[in-house]
């Protein structure tokens, strides 16, 4: 999710779900804009270097070159799936040859080599001298991108110091300022952001699945998801112009975006014929308590049905989706995390379930994501729920943030998640049990014309009278 950009961060609607804190960093199973915790530590702080430390790494071309072999140990190591020994300095050789062409350094060689540390130094000792005073700390960082770049995950990055700062300050609060907006990153790289009703982008003129061209000017081929989100943001009040095309269709749209501070409401409620409609928008710190009261709410009104509706839902803490599957899931697991040696943990219902809440429908659509998958796939598993709309977004791995010496870190995916029946996630969705196509409009949901809703509103009926 996201837009990063309200002080605390709690929305997080890029889909920070976090699954755990790891000894050895934290882990989080991210969508979209995995955003701004990324960068936090086991208790919840940013881990980042002394400046002593920070001014030993720009100056020391050892200490540079230990930051490779540190990246690749990781990556070789947690990456959630074997990593072929030549692939780091694969990765590392073609962004460094990249950049350099960039930056109009004719004749570039690199050598082949799987010795990640001594391409570097070779890149810095022929081709620094063309690039500056920054050399050094720049080609260092391109070949730390690399590296992490080479397994094709655009959940696995390299995050600089200067990144990590940004996401600090945005942590610790400030005048920062968001457009309203959920982002992804699909498979291929491309950033598609889908606005937020009522919120600056929707209120542009923007609709759901643009893909991102430019950030003031700025291309954004080939840039990580945390690089646009960084763009992205800014101070409130300032703006921010938006190249785009809609996905998959040709066009041209440029949108100038005045950035606020972003604050989206987790929970709307309401009985409508009869039944209890909730439309949950993330899951956030207090998404489950809000989700529980409407719930008992709507059981104290003689609800006969219930409708969760999920759709464009981009996910956030794993914890309130246990939490909100444990009110219909009485007991078993909610959702498993697998690692690369095959290890397997569990969450599983809290003994929290309210009872009584059935017939249960869930909304889905293409941009209901990660911890909205965790829950949907737990209730249509248990067949507590039928699902309606269409196939979900497809993000089921976690990661986890390894903070480096430089004050920058590492985030790998390390496992991947699957439903209490063993359904992978990743790039499969789900696929609901009744099928309603619709235009992924906010502007249409709930309302006369919202055929999905319509469709569910039957369903309950047909249930209730079985």
């Amino acid at each position: 999710m996201i837009d990063p950009m309200t002080g605390r961060f709690r929305a997080l609607l890029a889909a920070l779900v976090v699954i755990l804190i790891a000894a050895a960093g934290a882990a989080y199973a991210l969508t979209r804009a995995d955003a701004l915790r990324t960068a936090e530590g086991d208790d919840g702080s940013l881990t980042v270097a002394t400046t002593g430390d920070v001014r030993q790494y720009i100056n020391d071309s050892n200490a540079q070159a230990q930051l490779l072999d540190v990246a690749v140990n990781k990556l070789e190591t947690s990456y959630y799936k074997p990593v072929d020994p030549q692939t780091p300095a694969h990765g590392e050789t073609k962004a460094l040859d990249e950049y350099l062409k960039a930056k109009h350094v004719s004749n570039v060689s690199l050598p082949n080599t799987e010795n990640v540390a001594q391409i570097l130094s070779f890149a810095q000792s022929h081709y620094g001298s063309h690039l500056g005073t920054n050399a050094s700390t720049d080609l260092t960082e391109t070949a730390l991108r690399g590296v992490m770049d080479s397994v094709n995950d655009p959940y696995t990055v390299y995050l600089s110091p200067k990144e990590i700062q940004g996401l600090q300050e945005s942590l610790s609060g400030g005048n920062f300022g968001g457009i309203g907006v959920y982002i992804y990153q699909l498979k291929d790289g491309q950033v598609i952001v889908q606005p937020i009703e009522d919120l600056p982008a929707a209120r542009a003129g923007m609709k759901p699945g643009e893909v991102v061209d430019a950030v003031n000017g700025k291309p954004v081929k080939g840039m990580t998801l945390d690089r646009v989100e960084q763009l992205i943001r800014g101070p409130e009040g300032s703006i921010v112009q938006l190249r785009t095309h809609p996905y998959n269709r040709g066009g041209e749209h440029t949108f100038s975006i005045t950035r606020e501070v972003i604050h989206v409401p987790t929970v709307r409620e309401k009985m409508e014929d009869g039944y209890d409609y909730i439309r949950l928008s993330d899951f956030g710190t207090t998404s489950a308590d809000e989700v529980r009261k409407a719930l008992v709410d709507g059981r104290a009104h003689g609800a006969k049905g219930y409708i969760l509706d999920l759709r464009n839902n981009g996910g956030g803490l794993l914890d309130a989706a246990v939490k909100i599957s444990s009110y219909f899931v009485p007991h078993g697991t909610i959702v498993a995390t697998i690692d690369r040696q095959g290890n397997r943990s569990e969450e599983d219902a809290l003994g929290t379930a309210i009872g009584g809440l059935q017939p249960l429908v869930i909304l889905v659509n293409k941009y209901t994501a990660s911890a909205s998958e965790i829950t949907s796939g737990a209730l249509q598993d248990y067949h507590l729920a039928k699902l309606i709309g269409t196939k979900t977004f497809g993000k089921g791995v976690v990661q986890s943030i390894y903070p480096m010496p430089d004050a920058g870190a590492l985030k790998i995916t390390t496992a991947r998640y699957v439903t209490p029946l063993g359904r992978d996630i990743q790039h499969k969705g789900i696929m609901p049990d009744i099928v309603v196509d619709q235009p992924v409009d906010p502007a249409l949901i709930d309302t006369p014309n919202d055929k999905q809703l319509a469709v569910a509103k039957a369903t309950l009926k047909q249930l209730a009278q079985q």
